[in-house]
């Protein structure tokens, strides 16, 4: 993807050794809108809600077809503990429920919560203020971030509250707020801190009340100078320059990754397969600050941001607070784009963004700039992959240190398991190596394409594994019920014999009774008569 971008490879130099292993610096960062204030869209009328817009679960719809809403509501409840709500940006009525394109480069669909504006744009006031944050207990003020559906607005879309929680192991220490915005074109965090400031520090102070960290650092690099100045005197005006203070940081690609941005600020390296809560650091993005003030102090779920609208298609280029839900085309069309034909949109910076298939897909939460370039200038742009050179320019770029050209050939070759052998998984996919890459070797794709085939086959493997265990479960059922049967049998079946056995027994003693009844027994009259003896003279003698 990055390989259309040959104008800025023209003023490219490397990175020095300081701050973060490898990175890149850009001669030319094409940040046009820098300095352009921020500018409302106006309503499109339709939204579009898809049910996930974070990292984690997809949400569960609660709303009917034909319902109204309002601003604010809860439209779709989380599911499960890695997820956080959606709420419906203006009030409404919710005509379908289905399945549409989400920002994803292969025209992926998502169940989403389609609602037609009244235009009466009424707020749910379910979520009270909490202005005296201090006074209120951090579980509170978490359930508080989660209800309101933040989520971080730096790109990684990582449902916030997780993050805020208090671990009596690895202490948090210090609170980073990410003010680097490292792409280039985009410029909407650095409008966001030179309007915003006193929301983004007061977010910043209620993070470090939650997770009772002692100090704050607001990074920003050195080609936002105005944005550092305007931070260090809004601290000094709320007072806060005993706990926050402003970190200026050299301008280097991809500096704005959460390790990288730990390592150039606290000189700790975040090792791998570790998290920043290990090193006692958390980092948040500038918006996502501002998010949690909005949810916090003034009881607004996440409902809007700011977005960069850029590229050398737009007549207009602008820094917009734009309505979550609203169609991309929409939002380019209020940029004076009225002919789509021949242009190409990209979601995201052009390093690590992706390239979209159409345009009637709505803004979500991670959209943090939309880029329109014309046809020709990709075309141009576009060069055929020639062999790898080895002449190691990936390798000296790579922030995560790794070898991007064997890890390359490992993917496409289908040696998966080296791959990961090569810590494929600690790549960021910043795409400073395929920037640099003189042969143009789509090194990013293949890395992507490898993560892809190595979760497929995790998948495959945990339905193999999950399908033996419900076979094996089965089996064991199967032959604990054919042995309750067997056990049922033979209890039956003693029963039975003891039951026949009992009435023989009873029979054979019943049948010695009717056998003594019936035995002639002696006549007892008889018997008891005492012997009479006979005279036995003739009859004659006693006359």
């Amino acid at each position: 993807m990055l390989n259309i971008w040959h104008k800025i490879q023209q003023s490219l130099s490397l990175g020095s050794a300081q701050g973060f292993t490898g990175g890149i610096v850009h001669g030319n960062q094409y940040k046009i809108t820098a300095g352009h204030p921020i500018v409302a869209c106006a309503l499109p009328e339709l939204f579009i809600h898809p049910i996930k817009q974070h990292i984690g679960e997809p949400c569960e719809p609660i709303v009917e077809v034909g319902e109204r809403v309002l601003r604010g509501q809860m439209i779709a409840k989380p599911q499960g503990y890695l997820s956080v709500p959606v709420h419906a940006s203006t009030s409404g009525t919710v005509t379908c429920i289905e399945e549409h394109t989400i920002p994803h480069p292969s025209g992926l669909g998502m169940i989403s919560i389609h609602i037609k504006p009244d235009g009466m744009d009424e707020t749910d006031e379910s979520l009270h203020p909490l202005p005296n944050y201090r006074s209120v207990d951090a579980t509170e003020l978490r359930e508080r971030v989660r209800d309101a559906g933040v989520a971080g607005l730096g790109g990684a879309v990582f449902p916030t509250f997780i993050k805020l929680v208090q671990d009596q192991q690895n202490q948090i220490d210090t609170v980073l707020l990410n003010g680097i915005e490292c792409e280039p074109w985009l410029t909407c965090d650095h409008q966001l801190m030179l309007e915003k400031a006193h929301e983004i520090i007061s977010g910043l102070d209620i993070i470090l009340h939650m997770v009772e960290a002692d100090k704050g650092i607001i990074v920003i690099e050195d080609n936002k100078l105005d944005a550092a100045d305007v931070m260090k005197q809004t601290l000094s005006d709320m007072g806060l320059t005993d706990s926050i203070y402003v970190q200026v940081l050299p301008t280097r690609y991809p500096q704005g990754g959460e390790r990288q941005l730990i390592q150039a600020v606290t000189g700790k390296e975040v090792p791998a397969g570790g998290l920043p809560l290990h090193m006692g650091v958390l980092s948040l993005n500038v918006g996502t600050s501002k998010a949690v003030y909005d949810a916090v102090c003034l009881g607004e779920p996440l409902t809007e941001r700011i977005i960069t609208v850029s590229g050398d298609a737009v007549p207009k280029p602008a820094n917009m607070s734009v309505r979550l839900g609203t169609s991309m085309h929409f939002l380019l069309k209020q940029c004076g784009v009225e002919h789509f034909d021949g242009i190409k949109i990209m979601h995201g910076g052009p390093m690590m963004g992706e390239l979209l298939n159409q345009d009637d897909v709505p803004v979500v939460k991670g959209s943090n700039g939309i880029l329109a370039m014309n046809q020709q200038t990709i075309m141009r742009a576009h060069h055929q992959e020639e062999p790898c050179i080895r002449c190691g320019d990936c390798g000296d770029v790579c922030p995560a240190g790794l070898m991007p050209n064997l890890l390359a050939a490992h993917c496409k070759e289908n040696q998966f398991e080296r791959a990961e052998d090569y810590s494929l998984f600690d790549c960021i996919e910043c795409g400073a190596c395929s920037y640099v890459c003189p042969s143009h070797i789509p090194l990013v794709h293949y890395f992507r394409y490898g993560k892809g085939q190595v979760a497929q086959i995790q998948r495959e493997k945990t339905f193999a594994e999950e399908s033996r265990q419900r076979s094996e479960k089965r089996d064991a059922r199967l032959a604990k019920e054919l042995a309750d049967k067997e056990e049922k049998r033979r209890v039956a079946k003693a029963k039975k014999e003891a039951r026949a056995k009992a009435l023989a027994e009873k029979e054979a003693a019943e049948k010695v009774v009717v056998d003594k009844d019936n035995v002639e027994q002696p006549d007892v009259e008889q018997t008891d008569k005492p012997e009479v003896k006979v005279d036995e003279k003739p009859a004659e003698d006693k006359a």
